[in-house]
């Protein structure tokens, strides 16, 4: 997948790829507007969706009510090393949840893909392309 990021104007950074935009800006703390989500918030929101969306699935293929249920996501800071210590994923099965599915649901859970890439991340590669020049016409 080609994902295009550009830059709308002041800190904000939006990401473009199949139909979708997602947009992205600092804290007003931190020099932003505060418009919308920081970076690192999207990918925390993407590994909880994740996460829940094989939860959700799970429920669906085996007719098991999904009312109530939920998944809380929590962060536990490192401060000196000025990141995350520990990513918490708290799910909250709904009303009757069959007792004998909650060791397959946590297996179910523990499937997700960004969960997965971060268990073991891909080579990470940055290169910098020159800006092509202006064409003058004369």
């Amino acid at each position: 997948m080609d994902m295009q990021i550009r830059f709308p104007g002041g800190l904000a950074a939006s990401a473009h790829f199949k139909s979708f935009t997602i947009a992205t800006d600092q804290a007003a703390e931190h020099g932003g507007s505060g418009a919308a989500p920081e970076p690192f918030d999207v990918f925390l929101a993407a590994l909880g969706t994740c996460a829940g969306f094989y939860a959700l699935r799970f429920c669906r293929e085996r007719g098991i009510d999904t009312g109530g249920l939920g998944l809380t996501l929590s962060t536990v800071p490192d401060q000196e090393r000025k990141r995350l210590r520990e990513i918490r994923l708290e799910l909250r099965l709904p009303d009757g949840f069959p007792e004998k599915y909650q060791d397959a649901i946590l297996r179910a859970v523990d499937q997700c893909a960004v969960k997965r890439h971060l268990i073991e991340p891909p080579r990470i590669e940055v290169t910098a392309l020159a800006a092509a020049p202006a064409v003058t016409h004369a």
